[in-house]
């Protein structure tokens, strides 16, 4: 019996070419965001800030809104990232996190396309390894977008 074994590289054309999500609304700066960055002051809101900052200097393309009450990044209307403050911890999200590289095996989940990792006050953070997820999250979006 033939099995059909399909690379990597093919398994990633295919994924790219499933139907995106896309966000009416997003603005290159929405004030609800920054409205919401400052209902959560303390620890917890700067570092939902901080992590959210590094989303939006991603590139020029990086459009923003709140969805189901918490900032969301995208690349237009697609979205990549998100953050979202609980009593304990911040979450970092992707929306399509099942597909990015994680050496530093950051991430959580076991959807079949979301990730996320949680920040919390006083723990060690991989500073290096966050921002290439944030950037690898962006550049996946970009080649979705890209490639249709």
């Amino acid at each position: 019996m033939r099995r059909n074994y399909r690379s990597r590289k093919q398994k990633s054309v295919a994924t790219m070419r499933m139907k995106l999500l896309r966000f009416n609304g997003a603005v290159e700066r929405d004030p609800a965001i920054d409205e919401w960055m400052k209902e959560r002051a303390g620890e917890l809101g700067t570092i939902a800030d901080q992590w959210f900052e590094v989303m939006r200097k991603c590139g020029d393309e990086v459009r923003e809104l709140l969805h189901d009450g918490c900032p969301v990044a995208c690349l237009g209307d697609a979205p990549f990232g998100y953050v979202n403050v609980f009593t304990s911890h911040v979450n970092l999200g992707f929306f399509h996190g099942a597909a990015l590289p994680d050496p530093a095996r950051l991430l959580e989940g076991t959807g079949k396309f979301m990730r996320h990792l949680k920040l919390r006050p006083g723990t060690p953070t991989d500073a290096a390894a966050l921002s290439k997820l944030i950037d690898a999250a962006y550049s996946d979006i970009k080649a979705r977008v890209e490639n249709g």
